[in-house]
């Protein structure tokens, strides 16, 4: 998948993936992970998620990635934020409120930049993407995590003959092949969410659901 693609989404403003309020599963299932205030929680493929703030919110150190550097001065400004503004290697950095956001591609992250995080809030990224690059994000990504690091995983399922994505169905059989090698995986919820999806209705999907997911090291 091009990046322009998502430049363009952004630039048109076609961000159905955005959501208007912090995510169900996050708010319930966030305290699974044990974490301390403090930690620093990795969010990739970011966009200009609510999430970021309300685990900022409980003390957390929000660093996330996103592509649209557009995108990451939405966040600041529409939480009323006036970020500090840097360049870091291939990036440029917005820091304020707790939160800290790379403009750039994900793959670009350096070593050292995944080295302080405690954990992983993965949303919008794992579905965002492909087949192909999802088997490259899974092994390039999460396979450079500290041995520390847990994972809170959010995944969509639908019939994959009824949706082109993104965002794109992740079914359990992927998530243990993509995953259980190197993590060990444990689904603690999924739910039946198409009644409140009226745009999945519009394109013909007719089953949709969506899981939380934690994975810690093997």
């Amino acid at each position: 998948m091009d990046p322009e693609f998502w430049h363009q989404r952004w630039a048109e403003g076609r961000i159905g993936f955005h959501q208007a309020q912090v995510n169900a599963l996050l708010e319930q299932h966030w305290h699974a992970l044990g974490l301390a205030p403090g930690s620093t929680v990795l969010v990739p493929l970011a966009g200009k998620s609510l999430d970021m703030a309300w685990l900022a919110g409980r003390g957390h150190k929000v660093l996330g990635v996103e592509l649209s550097d557009a995108a990451c001065a939405a966040f600041f400004e529409e939480n009323g934020l006036v970020p500090g503004i840097d360049s870091h290697g291939r990036f440029l950095r917005r820091s304020a409120g707790g939160v800290t956001l790379l403009a750039g591609d994900i793959f670009d992250l350096a070593d050292a930049d995944l080295a302080g995080v405690d954990a992983a809030y993965d949303r919008a990224a794992l579905i965002a993407l492909p087949p192909d690059l999802r088997r490259r994000y899974a092994s390039e990504l999460y396979g450079r995590l500290p041995q520390r690091c847990q994972v809170l995983l959010v995944t969509l399922e639908y019939p994959p003959d009824q949706k082109q994505g993104p965002p794109f169905s992740v079914d359990a059989d992927e998530v243990a092949a993509l995953f259980a090698r190197d993590w060990r995986i444990e689904l603690l919820e999924r739910r039946d969410i198409l009644h409140r999806e009226p745009g999945f209705s519009a394109e013909g999907v007719t089953e949709l659901h969506t899981g939380a997911w934690h994975l810690r090291r093997r």
